[in-house]
C-alpha cells in the first residue's frame, strides 16, 4: 500500500475536535437562539405590547360598531393570546341581525371581524313606529324606527306568526326591482280568504293578492305595468288570473281589463 495515501492517526485529531467542535458551537447558537426568543415571547405574552391595540370590524349596517366590540367583551385590556375567534364568531352568529361573522388575528394586536347581516326584508308597522323584519322573519323590537322608512316595503296590519313568515319569505323570492318598486303591504283577510293583502306601489298602482300565489304572479309585475297607460291609475287584481280595473272605473266591473303574464295567462 501506497504509504504516502496513509494519514496518521495523530494528524487526523486536531481535525476530528474542529468539526466536534464547530458543531458544538451551531448547537449552542441554535439553543441561544430559541431560549431567547421564548424569552421574547413570554415577556411579549405578559407585557401591554401583547393587548388588543385595534378592532376593525366590516360589513356591518344594521349593528353599530361599539354594539359588535361589546358582544365580544374584547377591550384595550384583552390580551391577544385570549381571543376565542370560534366562541365569538358563535356568540354574534346567534344575533337575529347577523348571519356570519368570521374572527381573525391580525399581528401584532388587531382583532378583524367581518360581518354579514341578514337581509332586511320589510319594515313592520306598529303604533307608529316600525321595526325591520329580516329575511329569517324576525321583528327587530329593538331596532325601533321612528321615520317613516323608504328603503324598504312597510307591513301594515300584520302580526308576527305564520302569515308574517309566510310573507317575508315570498318578498324574499322577488327580484330587487320588484321589491323596491313596493311601497306598503296591508294584511286585509277576506272569509274566502285568510291570506289576502293589498298592495301600494311606488308607481302609484295598487294590487290585490293572496299570499297563496304572491310571489309567483307578483314576479311579472315589470310585464303588467308595460300594458297599462301609466296615467291611468287603478287595481290590480292578482287573486285569479290578473286583472286591471281602474278607479274612475270601479263601479262599473265591466269595464275591467285581462292583463297577460310573461307566461301568456291571464
Amino acid at each position: 500500500m501506497d504509504k504516502g495515501k496513509i494519514v496518521a492517526l495523530e494528524d487526523r485529531i486536531p481535525k476530528l475536535k474542529e468539526q466536534r467542535r464547530r458543531k458544538a458551537n451551531r448547537r449552542l447558537i441554535i439553543l441561544l437562539f430559541l431560549f431567547f426568543t421564548m424569552i421574547a415571547v413570554v415577556a411579549y405574552a405578559q407585557s401591554p405590547l401583547s393587548h388588543v391595540k385595534k378592532i376593525t370590524i366590516k360589513g356591518n349596517e344594521l349593528l353599530s360598531t361599539d354594539e359588535i366590540i361589546k358582544i365580544t367583551e374584547i377591550s384595550k385590556n384583552t390580551n391577544i393570546w385570549s381571543v376565542k375567534k370560534d366562541t365569538i364568531s358563535l356568540t354574534l352568529q346567534k344575533m337575529n341581525v347577523i348571519k356570519q361573522a368570521k374572527v381573525s388575528i391580525k399581528w401584532p394586536n388587531t382583532v378583524m371581524i367581518e360581518i354579514e347581516e341578514r337581509n332586511k326584508i320589510a319594515y313592520l308597522e306598529s303604533d307608529g313606529s316600525y321595526f325591520p323584519v329580516m329575511e329569517n322573519g324576525k321583528v327587530l323590537k329593538d331596532r325601533e324606527v321612528t321615520e317613516l322608512p323608504i328603503n324598504a316595503p312597510i307591513l301594515f296590519k300584520f302580526t308576527e306568526g305564520a302569515i308574517l313568515k309566510e310573507m317575508v319569505t315570498a318578498l324574499d323570492e322577488l327580484p330587487v326591482e320588484v321589491l323596491n318598486a313596493i311601497s306598503e303591504i296591508h294584511y286585509t283577510p277576506k272569509k274566502t280568504d285568510e291570506y289576502h293583502i293589498s298592495l301600494f306601489m311606488n308607481d302609484g298602482f295598487e294590487v290585490s293578492a293572496t299570499l297563496r300565489s304572491f310571489s309567483e304572479k307578483m314576479i311579472h309585475y315589470p310585464s303588467i305595468i308595460s300594458q297599462l297607460d301609466p296615467s291611468i291609475k287603478g287595481i290590480i287584481d292578482l287573486e285569479v288570473g290578473s286583472y286591471f280595473k281602474a278607479y274612475e272605473l270601479e263601479a262599473d266591473e265591466s269595464e275591467e281589463l285581462e292583463i297577460e303574464n310573461d307566461k301568456g295567462e291571464g
